[in-house]
């Protein structure tokens, strides 16, 4: 009799330790959006040259993410392990950079091959605008600027980026402000540090192939701009639009 019991209590702390950490199938959506932008000293053909041939510097940025190719403009891209609220997820989301047009370059998301997400689904668009204005150099020391060009170009992005997540069921027993909340705010730091990163590495690669004395001007404005902001947070999934300023860390 006691053994049956204790058979029975043991099944019911089971079924309840289950039920808290099986996945619920409705999935909460968090939403995002940014802008940023990134100098290049280059005339717009330079740089548009250098973004039209991705397949030659995207995984070599992306580190460490990894980058895996998928077919002529597509990537599978590892973004890292991020938590809350004793939940982790490690992000791998199938990207398409489009060709050009008219210095305008579009990502989408895309399927990744026989990859199934576990637990979450991510809607991620993307553009990115070529914008040729002129250089100036007054603030910067410099041995030579003779033959620095005359006009950079100003690279200016958004980004609208929606996730859903299929969370366990003892996240959905918390209350539903905090969960919100905290996930607004770890989308926030994912998009954050990325776009910190990938900015950062992709401008040090640009200006090293176009030569020392533009790499050296790129390093020499970028400490003095270090304090500035890469991007920021326009809208979030409250829908207001409100502009949400965000101090974003250097490299």
């Amino acid at each position: 009799m006691q053994s049956d019991i204790l058979n029975s209590m043991q099944t019911s702390i089971d079924g309840d330790r289950e039920a808290s950490t099986s996945v619920a199938c409705e999935p909460m959506w968090f939403q995002t959006h940014f802008v940023g932008c990134m100098e290049m000293y280059a005339d717009v053909e330079t740089v548009a040259a250098y973004f039209d041939v991705h397949q030659g510097w995207f995984k070599r940025c992306a580190r460490p993410m990894q980058a895996d190719a998928l077919g002529e403009n597509g990537y599978a891209l590892t973004i890292g392990r991020f938590g809350a609220l004793g939940y982790e997820v490690e992000p791998k989301i199938g990207l398409n950079l489009l060709p050009q047009q008219n210095r305008v370059y579009l990502i989408e998301t895309i399927a990744i091959p026989d990859y199934v997400p576990p637990g979450y689904d991510v809607e991620f668009k993307a553009a990115q605008e070529l914008i040729e204005i002129p250089a100036d150099y007054s603030n910067i020391k410099l041995r030579n600027t003779e033959d620095l060009p005359s006009t950079m170009t100003r690279v200016e992005w958004n980004l609208d980026l929606k996730v859903g997540v299929c969370f366990p069921k003892f996240i959905h027993a918390l209350p539903l402000p905090l969960v919100q909340k905290t996930g607004d705010r770890l989308l926030a730091q994912i998009v954050k540090q990325v776009s910190r990163r990938l900015t950062y590495k992709v401008q040090e690669d640009f200006h090293s192939t176009i030569g020392r004395d533009r790499l050296e001007l790129f390093k020499k404005k970028r400490a003095k701009t270090s304090n500035f902001d890469l991007c920021r947070q326009c809208s979030g999934s409250n829908g207001t639009g409100e502009e949400i300023p965000e101090e974003i860390e250097t490299p």
